[in-house]
């Protein structure tokens, strides 16, 4: 049975997205980092769906500001990684790599431990016939999570080689932030012969994030700069930008120059 997925728009300044996962059978439901408590209640009580997980993908606060409101009101468990039980308050279970999260009595998830953008940061991945990533602030639609606040370029790079990567074509990617425009201008600007990137940015550019347009691991392999580290447009480009750059550079240094530049833009 197909799990039910409702991505909930914040309509915030940082551009949040919060997700509702529910099971078919029961109507129970996992909520992701509910910060706009409301509007993911009024998403759950329109469908009648009973919230008895809250999980958090790290420990920044507009991932987990909604958590104590959520929890009072509906009686949900708080699930996070286990290295951040220090910091979220309240949680019944820190999650290691591997471990499984049961939705209702149809919906399971597998643990990923993906660090980069915290120290402590997990995604999840569905078990089912349709993969699904639902991955925080680790990877953005045609990009990735930057790493000022208690995060490492290197963990990142580490995560998204040897995690993301590896990952079916077909897996669905839901992220934290939608963040799809801007990530599509710096793609461009850092490989402006990438066509595919160019169609995705004229499609979407007015794209209501009500209604967000939902990528894959294979099309973020086509149009996300920090999937395509031996394109020689990115590398020339970013010579330019980091002259002391290696002839014939590594992927991770392509990948943390890329992330460099994003930083700023």
């Amino acid at each position: 049975m197909i799990m039910i997925v409702k991505q909930i728009y914040a309509d915030n300044p940082l551009r949040n997205f919060h997700y509702l996962i529910a099971c078919p059978k029961t109507k129970e439901a996992m909520v992701i980092d509910p910060l706009d408590v409301e509007r993911c209640l009024y998403a759950a009580n329109k469908e009648g769906y009973k919230i008895t997980i809250i999980l958090n993908t790290h420990e920044h606060y507009d991932h987990i500001g909604g958590n104590e409101e959520m929890a009072h009101k509906t009686g949900a468990k708080i699930l996070c990684h286990a290295g951040a039980m220090d910091k979220i308050m309240n949680v019944e279970k820190g999650l290691k790599a591997g471990d499984k999260i049961q939705v209702g009595s149809s919906v399971t998830f597998k643990t990923l431990d993906t660090p980069g953008h915290t120290n402590s940061h997990i995604c999840i991945l569905s078990e089912g016939e349709k993969p699904a990533l639902f991955c925080g602030d680790t990877l953005f639609n045609a990009g990735a999570g930057n790493c000022h606040n208690g995060g490492n370029m290197d963990d990142l790079f580490d995560t998204f080689s040897n995690q993301l990567t590896s990952l079916p074509d077909d897996t669905l990617i839901y992220p934290g932030h939608d963040y799809m425009v801007n990530n599509l201008e710096f793609s461009l600007n850092r490989e402006p012969d990438n066509e595919i990137a160019k169609k995705y940015l004229q499609k979407l550019e007015n794209q209501n994030p009500h209604h967000a347009h939902i990528t894959s691991i294979k099309d973020e392999k086509e149009i996300n700069s920090f999937f395509r580290l031996r394109s020689q447009t990115i590398i020339t480009r970013l010579k330019e930008n980091f002259p002391e750059m290696s002839s014939k550079p590594s992927n991770k240094e392509v990948f943390k120059a890329l992330r460099m530049l994003r930083n700023n833009w």
